[in-house]
């Protein structure tokens, strides 16, 4: 299965090399490696080295709360940051928390043996999901501490298939596993994996420190000016058109901020065409403090704001769910806010549990979102009550990268 596993690596690789000639994300994948062992022979080994996988950005964002209290309680050492994904390194690559960032190269015996013998770690943390079978076996050999932190595991995963029983054999290298829920646990331990802790999700960590943190926005303050404000997050053509559908029959009931995941011109012309003329609408690059208080819609035509944008919001919408799954609904359910998104949900552990204590709410149908949004905007209290539920689940669940920390022994 050994032999299987990394000639469908090497298949895998030459497939994307040959995709990467008119695909771009594939081409800054494998351009993004070229040089890779090159920037690592940079590695001062002198130092201690604490080594952090990430896939891409969403785990990212979860590693980044524990990345920053290593380097803060361990200052002697240095940081190796890795991604797998283009959409990881790309955006992250100047993070100036890591000393060392670069792309993890491709899960092979040889380049996984160079890997270790250059990098040297003196501790490895892989985030959530990737488990490179070749990189913890050489891990494993060189008796480097290995822990993965906010996990999820669940049934269906290779690892507790009757065909990947060679490769759950790899999961016993991890030295202690820092899971989410109760129900990754039991499987683990099912399967004779005792060295499991309930940790909780590091996302949590992060939100809190954001929402302590964000940025006055005067031009949003000025558009809120004491409305109540309808704000739509990361959303995508399926959530907008069912959002517009409603700003066109109940506009004059609240205020709505649109944040688009594409923010390309033909996407912002769109939505706005989607909205009737008689609703002023206005683009926050084109948004003053002067002019914005008379819109009732503004679409944010930038990236980077949307965390602090929540701030000003009294109820949310977080788009993906009638995609390939809902961004990140935490960053606006730690202001207070109740939570809706499409029926694609299932997979995030947050979701289902607000869902269940009613601080989140899915909606799969125009006249549900209608329905819903209705009764926030005429229900204070209905509104009060679902806010403080996100709000206190929030709170809850922080301290999760104490938890990690204060477990390791270093």
């Amino acid at each position: 299965m050994h032999f299987i596993y990394n000639t469908s690596i090497r298949i895998y690789y030459w497939l994307i090399i040959l995709v990467s000639f008119f695909n771009k994300k594939a081409k800054l994948f494998v351009d993004g490696r070229k040089n890779v062992f090159e920037e690592l022979s940079n590695i001062d080994n002198n130092n201690k080295l604490a080594w952090f996988h990430c896939a891409s950005l969403g785990e990212f964002e979860q590693g980044r709360p524990l990345i920053e209290r290593f380097k803060k309680d361990y200052p002697t050492y240095k940081i190796l940051l890795t991604f797998f994904s283009p959409s990881g390194y790309e955006i992250r690559k100047n993070y100036k928390n890591a000393n060392y960032i670069t792309y993890l190269p491709i899960d092979t015996p040889k380049k996984a043996k160079k890997f270790i013998s250059l990098v040297k770690p003196n501790i490895v943390f892989f985030v959530k999901y990737e488990f490179w079978y070749n990189f913890i076996k050489e891990i494993n050999n060189n008796k480097i501490p290995f822990y993965v932190v906010s996990s999820i595991f669940r049934e269906n995963q290779i690892f507790f298939k009757w065909y990947g029983k060679w490769y759950r054999k790899a999961l016993f290298n991890v030295n202690r596993f820092f899971v989410q829920d109760k129900q990754s646990q039991q499987l683990l331990e099912k399967f004779g994996l005792s060295k499991v802790t309930i940790a909780g999700d590091t996302r949590f960590d992060r939100v809190f420190e954001i929402s302590k943190k964000v940025q006055e926005l005067p031009i949003i303050k000025n558009f809120k000016n004491n409305s109540q404000v309808f704000i739509a997050g990361s959303s995508w053509k399926p959530d907008e058109e069912i959002i517009t559908k409603y700003i066109n029959k109940n506009y004059n009931k609240i205020k709505f901020i649109i944040a688009p995941h594409e923010i390309d011109e033909i996407n912002i012309r769109r939505i706005e065409n989607a909205i009737s003329g008689n609703i002023e609408v206005i683009r926050y690059s084109k948004a003053s403090e002067e002019n914005v208080s008379s819109a009732r819609v503004l679409i944010i035509d930038n990236i980077g704001l949307l965390s602090s944008i929540y701030k000003y919001g009294d109820i949310a919408y977080i788009g993906g769910g009638f995609g390939k799954g809902i961004h990140n609904i935490l960053e606006a359910a730690c202001y207070g806010m109740p939570v809706m998104f499409g029926p694609n949900y299932n997979k995030f552990k947050e979701a289902n549990d607000l869902i269940k204590n009613k601080g989140a709410f899915s909606i799969e149908s125009y006249k549900e979102f209608e329905n819903r949004l209705n009764g926030f905007v005429n229900s204070d209290n209905q509104l009060r009550q679902a806010g403080n539920i996100s709000a206190r689940y929030i709170n809850n669940n922080k301290g999760v990268t104490d938890r990690i920390l204060d477990s390791l022994d270093i």
